[in-house]
């Protein structure tokens, strides 16, 4: 009965890897990618359906659940990423006065903030750690499903929220967007100079996120308009 178990399990990790892995898989291709028979991945489908590892979306195919969704999040809020993030969130909020956010894309086409610092003002905008955004539409999607932003940013007004506007930059260890960072700012409070100046700085943090600093590096700063000062 143990082994009888145990293989179960492995059974129902391995293909929960395999949708994972895919982002959307048939049951047919499901079986195929675990080595499984139809009726066996089928059995293990609906269980992992039933406690939201997985869903079925309008076609009918099978992808991530939002439970995967939740533990990952979870699981990299102790890792090194949101460790690595969180000086560059604190030095935006110093720089900008306005909130800050590390986000990761999701496999349900969505995006998920992994961590934030709340702005210093007192009209700012909050939200908090794991909830889910749009891509579609917003400075964040921009980044993480576009090509390399001109500006090395994106600015985006009322893309998740109205009379807000949100900008972002890509955190791309070799060239692929695995993150992003933002800031986001009540629209009547950010001119076109400003926003300008504050994609310098989230762009300028962003890229050197994953760089070890030198032993005297500092912050940029930048100057009005938007060039080191």
């Amino acid at each position: 009965m143990a082994e009888s178990s145990t293989r179960t399990v492995e059974r129902a990790l391995v293909l929960l890897g395999a949708v994972c892995d895919a982002g959307s898989l048939t049951l047919a291709d499901a079986a195929r990618e675990a080595e499984l028979s139809a009726s066996t991945a089928l059995r293990l489908l609906r269980t992992l359906e039933g406690t939201g590892f997985v869903r079925r979306d309008a076609l009918g195919a099978y992808r991530p659940g939002l439970r995967v969704v939740q533990l990952g999040a979870q699981a990299l809020g102790h890792e090194s990423l949101v460790s690595l993030a969180e000086p560059a969130l604190d030095r935006l909020v110093e720089q900008t006065g306005e909130s800050a956010y590390l986000s990761v894309p999701s496999h349900d086409g969505e995006g998920v903030y992994l961590a934030m610092r709340e702005g210093t003002h007192s009209v700012r905008h909050a939200s908090w750690v794991g909830r889910s955004i749009p891509l579609g539409g917003t400075a964040v999607g921009a980044v993480l499903t576009g090509g390399p932003p001109a500006d090395g940013f994106v600015v985006v007004r009322d893309g998740v929220e109205t009379d807000v506007t949100a900008i972002a930059a890509p955190v791309s260890p070799g060239g692929r967007a695995v993150a992003a960072l933002s800031v986001v700012v009540p629209s009547y409070r950010i001119t076109a100079a400003e926003a300008r100046r504050f994609g310098m700085l989230v762009a300028h943090e962003a890229a050197s996120l994953l760089t070890p600093p030198a032993p005297d590096a500092c912050a940029v700063v930048l100057d009005p308009q938007g060039e080191p000062a």
